[in-house]
């Protein structure tokens, strides 16, 4: 009997420390370095410029912070969803103009709060 109150305790603590080896995010994070950064600044129903400027090719942090209401960035042609506060790297390979929106539905000035973001 105690030999199997033994072997089923060391088995609990097998699995245990299998659990607790935890998973790899199903979201894949960038483990680029980047140099540059681009701050951008959410109040009520705009961002703090109209457009923001990166090169083509360098990586680049997009950091989000939502000043005032609850607020969320997205670039959809660059795989950039951010909710709430946080940081993205990304590396845009192609030069051109993509936008920039709100993610999070944040009232009636939602559908207006746009910026540019321009990859030189």
């Amino acid at each position: 009997m105690k030999k199997f109150v033994l072997s089923l305790f060391i088995l609990s603590f097998v699995f245990l420390l299998a659990a607790c080896g935890g998973e790899e995010s199903s979201e894949s994070e960038s483990t680029e370095k980047a140099d540059k950064s681009v701050q951008i600044e959410a109040t009520n129903f705009k961002f703090d410029q109209e457009e923001y400027t990166v090169k083509a090719g360098e990586p680049v942090n997009i950091e989000f912070t939502s000043a005032e209401g609850m607020h969320g960035l997205m670039i959809p042609e660059l795989n950039v969803n951010i909710e709430g506060d946080g940081t993205k790297t990304i590396t845009p390979e192609e030069p051109g103009e993509y936008e920039i929106r709100c993610s999070i539905p944040c009232g009636t000035g939602h559908a207006e709060m746009q910026a540019t973001l321009i990859v030189q």
